[in-house]
């Protein structure tokens, strides 16, 4: 009879055990317990040791999240120094490089050995979207005949620095897509995402449109399945380089509000030899932190928002009807029709509108948002302009794009419900006791045979 019980037994395990470790993954997943909600913190950019453990010990009460920067003195020890000393912190990490050699592959197994999942991955490089629009001959864009030869360019180049198993940063990673790549930026996102960023911080600074932004990061990534976030930087190029405390602390609620994933704030001065922040600046920290705990957000779904879609490829820089595209062609009377129409829907959907473009694998239609316009939408274009003629609208140098001005400037209707099942964690716990129950039962009913 005991041989008997134990077979059953065995045989039970082997047919409850998968159920129960797909029951536990669920619930882990509906409970979300493991990812936090919104990743808070500093990007620390200046070498100092002694003084970014300050800003941990300062800020770890109410962040979750820091970001180790460097000025190119690529130093494992220093990095190995200030990783643990964030890790035991509880806090998350990102490193930052612009040097594929760095980190090294003895620091990344220490990473998998010590840090576990506390390491999210790479910041590398900074800004590449932006220096295509403001250094003309950063890639090889100015060699390109039209926007799409341009958009190609630009892709495989920057690729190269990510991807590329003999120059990219993940020939030190065990997979391609084990930790996260990640970069800031203040134009071009959808081809970071592209290139293979997985997820693109909107920078917040200067006197740039915070909506414009936050549509143009959060339109690419939600169509590529990307996460987004936004790096509050600097204002002014001079001291106190950073908005006041009472300004970061609305930007860090239009981000939050927004459904940016990561927030952090930018920490150095014009030289990167020392921080920036200031006591308001924390103190603008620790009010968000404490708003985001008394707020849980729910982020507003793809239905809800309204999509502006752009003309293929037409890499605009949005910093005003003037500025250039790609860096490389001058603005033209496009980026003026462009410019009027997105001022105004920024009126009529403030929060709720993503800037995207085309994609021949997903097309529009496809991707669920509640209402959208195109470029050439003639309902956007100022009475005047209608009777300008037909070419002067077609963007150049590229291939010129179709007309096809939507029909759906109103919300289309409600999307059925979705058909992927998502279980509750109460269904997850029913299941569980449900097979506790049944083996406490058959075990009982073992014991009367005897």
């Amino acid at each position: 009879m005991r041989f008997k019980l134990a077979v059953f037994l065995f045989v039970a395990l082997l047919v409850f055990q998968p159920i129960l470790s797909f029951t536990s993954r669920v619930a882990a997943q509906v409970s979300g317990a493991e990812v936090p909600d919104v990743y808070v913190g500093i990007d620390v950019a200046y070498e100092s040791v002694e003084e970014t453990k300050q800003i941990i010990d300062k800020s770890c009460s109410y962040t979750n999240l820091f970001v180790i920067g460097c000025l190119g003195e690529y130093n494992d020890t220093r990095l190995d120094e200030i990783s643990q000393y964030v890790y035991d912190k509880n806090l998350y990490f990102i490193v930052y490089s612009d040097h594929p050699p760095y980190p090294s592959d003895e620091w990344f197994d220490k990473a998998r050995k010590n840090w576990g999942d506390k390491f999210l991955g790479i910041y590398f490089y900074d800004e590449p979207g932006g220096k295509q629009l403001d250094q003309a001959d950063y890639h090889s864009v100015e060699s390109a005949e039209n926007y799409t030869d341009a958009a190609e360019k630009y892709i495989n180049y920057t690729n190269l620095g990510l991807r590329n198993e003999h120059w990219g940063i993940t020939q030190n990673f065990v997979h391609p897509t084990e930790y996260q790549l990640f970069t800031s930026d203040y134009a071009l996102y959808w081809y970071d995402y592209k290139a293979g960023y997985d997820t693109v911080f909107a920078e917040f600074g200067w006197n740039y449109s915070r909506q414009i932004n936050v549509a143009l990061c959060r339109g690419a990534a939600a169509v590529q399945n990307k996460d987004w976030g936004v790096m509050i930087a600097w204002t002014y190029t001079h001291p106190p380089y950073i908005e006041s405390g009472p300004e970061l602390y609305d930007d860090m609620i239009l981000a939050y509000e927004s459904g940016a994933k990561y927030i952090i704030v930018f920490d150095s001065n014009e030289d990167w030899t020392a921080g920036i922040l200031q006591q308001e600046h924390f103190d603008a920290m620790e009010r968000f932190w404490q708003y985001i705990q008394d707020n849980p957000r729910t982020i507003s779904s793809v239905s809800e928002r309204t999509a502006y879609v752009l003309p293929e490829h037409y890499a605009y820089g949005f910093r005003g009807p003037k500025d250039k595209i790609w860096g490389f062609w001058e603005a033209d009377e496009i980026a003026t029709v462009i410019s009027m129409s997105v001022a105004s829907l920024l009126q009529v959907c403030e929060h709720k509108l993503d800037i995207i473009y085309p994609d021949e694998n997903l097309p529009v239609s496809s991707l669920g948002y509640g209402t959208v316009v195109h470029w050439n939408d003639t309902r956007l274009i100022p009475s005047d302009w209608l009777n300008t003629p037909t070419s002067r609208l077609s963007p150049s140098p590229s291939s010129p794009v179709s007309p096809s001005p939507t029909q759906q400037l109103t919300p289309t209707a409600s999307l059925p419900p979705s058909t992927d099942t998502v279980l509750s964690p109460s269904y997850v716990y029913l299941a569980i006791v449900g097979v506790v129950v049944l083996v406490l039962v058959s075990l009982v009913m073992l014991k009367q045979r005897r």
